[in-house]
């Protein structure tokens, strides 16, 4: 039964379009965990089955060594009929030598099959607990990458946020200072133009005619540019 990573990749490709890989691509990990969870199953039945082997070959074995523990004792019969020359007898413990030995042989044929499915399963379960094994620290690795690249992707958009509410704030305080500028600007000019409306311009009138503690008038400058008699 073909696997749940392999039933997605044929209908990628069965479909012909991106739709499909994008989906894999984006559960990846969630199938090769499900993966690993089926392979780790697939195991334990794995070393049930070599256990139940195991048990069942050890039973032949028993009953194998059994046989030659009875053969041996036949044949110490068979020897000592032979010798007190009851031909009959030895050749009924020959015959049923020969039945044991029949059955003994069927029995190692049994055995040695047993062994070799043991060898092939202890290789099987180990090459796939080294398989399990890189991918649990595949995942493992995926997943601290991603969670690495995630916490990035949010420091870096806070970075921006944060930048963009700092450049806003520093426009807001330009637009405010060029304001305040504006501001003393209008309130001297506001001033200069209230002084001028207050008195009439008669103190600036009193200064041009030198009336003014410390002014000087136009005539007085112009008399110390006249000669005297002139």
């Amino acid at each position: 039964m073909a696997s749940i990573f392999d039933k997605l990749v044929t209908l990628v490709r069965g479909t012909g379009t991106n739709i499909g890989q994008t989906i894999v691509d984006k559960n990846a990990i969630t199938i090769l965990e499900q993966e690993v969870r089926d392979a780790t199953a697939a195991i334990t039945d794995a070393r049930n089955a070599l256990v139940k082997q195991m048990g069942e070959r050890k039973v032949k074995t028993n009953a194998t060594d059994q046989i030659d523990q009875k053969l041996k004792e036949l044949g110490s019969w068979t020897q000592q009929a032979i010798d007190k020359g009851n031909e009959a007898l030895a050749r009924e413990c020959a015959g049923k030598i020969a039945a044991l030995e029949n059955e003994r042989a069927e029995l190692q044929k049994t055995v040695d099959s047993m062994s070799e499915n043991i060898s092939r399963l202890e290789a099987s379960i180990k090459q796939g607990d080294v398989t399990i094994a890189a991918l649990k620290r595949r995942i493992d690795a995926v997943k601290a990458t991603e969670q690495v690249q995630r916490a990035q992707e949010t420091v870096s958009a806070a970075g921006t946020g944060a930048n963009a509410k700092v450049r806003n704030a520093l426009d807001s305080l330009d637009r405010i200072s060029s304001r305040q500028e504006q501001h003393a600007a209008e309130l001297e000019a506001a001033n200069e133009v209230a002084s001028q409306v207050g008195d009439g311009g008669l103190e600036q009138r009193l200064a041009e005619a030198g009336i003014l503690p410390g002014a000087t008038a136009a005539d007085d400058v112009l008399a110390r540019f006249k000669k005297p008699g002139a």
